[in-house]
């Protein structure tokens, strides 16, 4: 077997083993918003929750997971293939300082000026006095989570770098048991029962950076409080990190704007976009930032050692893997969206008016769903070659497009217009990723993947529109939960089926690759 072939099945096999702890993660995701749709609806409460999450969630995204991960790892992926472990531990101990105590003095400062940030945030909140003071409240509750959740993203990051993988991709799933513990078991004991859920936001963060460090500790690495902060491996991180920060503050900016309009429209609207926005998240969570998260050290350790002459096949494999798999839990989506919606949700305070709505939304997030899967895939070539500035400039131009879309849209669509302007935003950010690419000096066959890529979406909309024409729904009573499961899952699987052999018979690449894995598997 090729070094080529065993490299496949390394990226393939990591990637799978990311996908299945993501998978129960999402799963525990998806029953976090079932409990809160039961519980709480689509009410005031809930947007307060949502809104007081969104900010120290956003922060996140910039200080943990999104910006500060994504610049730590080829730094410490190169110190660990060109130098010594022991270089790269002192650099995990600089970074490490460095966050409790910036990272600390924001979690302080949120909490000081939770209402200046909500009312920024959420301005026609200030209307209603009680869900103005609910979500500063949650929002002060909360703000902890930013540090815990900045720890746990670099202890994955060091871990990922070893080539572990299951454990950090399986600590998200803490996160969602412990809110959902704590709101079945709290939740009788509170005037005001959307305070539990912020409480578990806490006990989940902890229990996120706790369940990793068993694995932290077998690799060998002991903190020790380094402040070091002009060590030039630092300065590399905060090189690559603030471009990171402009991009990212830019799209987060959009969320914000999104939300403060949101706040104006229908009660009940920044629920719909968040209910439908977190089942969108379930098969980019499991597919795309699966193979995100295995793509950045593969890609920075090719990069280190200047095997370039490989980087054409990593992408053309993490990209048809990728699309591979979202394609059709895109159009299972949006042709689906609304049995699996009253599935999910429908139960408790949550209305078939709010199905109505949250599937409404999901379709327009539906499309989105392939420009965000791929922009997982591709951004870490850039931050492989220590550019971030073009995924950074890039950002913005499609958080503009962004903004300009909002009014149009919302005039037709209304709170929905926001979902798909969104979409149509991340589509255009990983088209201009992908044509800017090869200015990094990656070779992309445009033609071989817009072919395999057509392949798909004509074998995925012929395999879900045959499994919509057969009468399933006269067989089954969609008022139970197994009648509408049933009403879900059998001509889902059926697409499936379908699917998978609609690209064997195009001579879907993937099909083979996966396969020839799995049997490797068995055997």
């Amino acid at each position: 077997m090729s070094t080529t072939d065993n490299k496949k099945k390394s990226l393939v096999k990591s990637a799978s083993q990311v996908s299945v702890a993501t998978a129960f993660s999402r799963v525990l995701g998806l029953v976090r918003e079932q409990v809160i749709a039961y519980y709480f609806g689509a009410t005031l409460a809930t947007d307060a929750f949502i809104t007081a999450f969104r900010i120290p969630n956003l922060l996140r995204d910039m200080f943990a997971e999104g910006a500060l991960s994504s610049a730590f790892v080829p730094v410490f992926k190169e110190k660990l293939v060109n130098e010594s472990e022991e270089t790269a531990f002192r650099l995990a101990n600089i970074v490490f300082t460095a966050i409790l105590i910036v990272v600390g003095l924001i979690v302080l400062l949120g909490i000081v000026a939770a209402p200046v940030l909500v009312f920024l945030m959420a301005n026609g909140f200030v209307e209603t006095a009680a869900k103005f003071d609910l979500t500063v409240d949650l929002t002060r509750i909360m703000m902890v989570y930013l540090l815990l959740v900045s720890l746990s993203a670099l202890v994955m990051g060091v871990l990922n770098s070893f080539g572990r993988f299951g454990i950090p991709a399986l600590s998200p799933a803490m996160f969602n048991m412990g809110t959902v513990v704590t709101v079945v078991v709290m939740h009788s004991y509170f005037g005001q029962p959307i305070y539990t859920l912020a409480i578990g936001v806490i006990i989940g963060g902890a229990g996120q950076l706790l369940i990793q460090l068993p694995s932290l500790s077998k690799i060998g690495y002991r903190f020790r409080p380094t402040f070091s902060f002009f060590d030039e491996g630092m300065k590399r991180i905060v090189k690559l990190f603030a471009p990171m920060i402009v991009g990212l503050s830019a799209s987060r900016i959009n969320i914000l704007v999104s939300t403060l309009i949101a706040s104006f429209l229908i009660e009940g609207s920044i629920s719909y976009l968040n209910f439908s926005y977190r089942l969108m998240h379930f098969p980019l969570g499991v597919f795309a930032v699966a193979l995100g998260t295995v793509a950045l050290p593969n890609v920075s350790e090719l990069v280190a050692k200047k095997e370039y002459n490989r980087l054409t096949g990593a992408l053309c494999e993490m990209i048809g893997i990728n699309f591979f798999l979202v394609i059709p839990s895109a159009i299972f989506l949006a042709l689906m969206g609304d049995d699996l919606v009253r599935l999910i949700y429908q139960w408790g305070l949550f209305s078939s008016v709010d199905t109505e709505n949250t599937a409404l939304a999901l379709r327009h997030y539906s499309y989105g769903l392939i420009g965000f899967a791929a922009i997982r895939v591709v951004v870490p070539f850039y931050y492989a070659f220590g550019d971030s500035k073009m995924p950074m400039k890039i950002s913005v131009a499609s958080v503009l497009l962004n903004v300009l879309l909002y009014y149009p849209l919302i005039y037709v669509l209304s709170f929905a217009g926001l979902a798909a302007a969104t979409s149509i935003a991340g589509l255009f950010n990983f088209i201009l990723l992908i044509l800017f690419l090869p200015r990094k000096g990656v070779s992309v066959p445009f033609a071989k993947i817009g072919l395999n890529m057509f392949r798909m979406v004509v074998s995925a909309g012929g395999a879900f529109f045959l499994a919509e024409l057969a009468p399933y729904k006269f067989m089954m009573n969609d008022t139970t939960v197994g009648g509408k499961a049933l009403t879900l899952f059998v001509p889902a699987i059926v697409a499936l089926v379908l699917y998978v052999f609609f690209c064997f018979l195009l001579r879907v690449e993937e099909v083979r690759l996966i396969s020839r894995f799995i049997l490797h598997r068995r055997k």
